[in-house]
């Protein structure tokens, strides 16, 4: 079957767009496309992956651990370790109930958005 689509980007909600774009930017090494009061893009500079960040005033964090959560992000890492302490050094959180069994760590983004860091396989 064909491809009805690409990806274009995922989007995330955000109290402040141009804040969790700096943040994700600082985490993926990826530049900043465009920002606005509003709404903030990054990618990489060919464009073939993009996450963007929305404005919502009134966001509602999901709780960690919890059942109200839509979506997380994954990152591999050379070693975790080192990128928990570079992530909590520039604004993410470790929540104490960690499932992974040393097999990844999950971290709470500024935004209040819980996302995942592993292993690089």
């Amino acid at each position: 079957m064909s491809p009805i689509g690409q990806l274009a980007a995922i989007t995330l909600d955000a109290p402040d767009p141009k804040a969790l774009a700096e943040f994700y930017t600082a985490v993926t090494g990826w530049q900043s496309l465009y920002a606005s009061e509003d709404f903030a893009y990054i990618g990489t500079p060919d464009g073939s992956s993009r996450i963007g960040f929305q404005r919502v005033a009134d966001l509602k964090q999901p709780a960690w651990p919890g059942d109200d959560k839509q979506m997380h992000l994954d990152f591999s890492v050379s070693d975790v370790d080192e990128a928990v302490e570079r992530l909590t050094a520039i604004g993410a959180t470790k929540p104490e109930h960690q499932p992974g069994a040393g097999k990844w760590v999950v971290l709470i983004d500024p935004a209040g958005h819980p996302f995942c860091v592993t292993k690089m396989p």
